[in-house]
């Protein structure tokens, strides 16, 4: 019976476990990295470290995502597969300096 538990957990690990993981860090009210280059054609995994004392929320028309993330806290965000592009994100709450774009290729 524990093998079969144990078969039945390898068999609903989900896909998205081999997919491209990428970091992205809020500091300063900017997103470093600014520009984030994945494959296309893959699901991505954003990794987004805030490491601001404010809170500041991933905002993408293009990726259609929006994720509030608290000051010191980490947040994951699931995008793709994307055909090659250019996606633009932006940080809500700081418009003006907290901008970024993920392309694919």
């Amino acid at each position: 019976m524990k093998i079969l538990i144990a078969l039945l957990f390898v068999l609903s690990v989900p896909a998205w476990a081999g997919d491209t993981e990428v970091v992205l860090v809020i500091h300063d009210h900017r997103f470093e990295p600014a520009e984030i280059r994945v494959p296309s054609g893959q699901k991505i995994k954003l990794l987004v470290h805030n490491q601001d004392s404010t809170p500041e929320e991933f905002e993408s028309h293009e990726l259609n995502r929006e994720k509030l993330i608290a000051p010191g806290k980490k947040a994951v965000i699931f995008v793709g597969p994307l055909k090659a592009g250019r996606y633009p994100f932006y940080g809500e709450f700081h418009e003006t300096t907290a901008r970024g774009t993920l392309i694919a290729e």
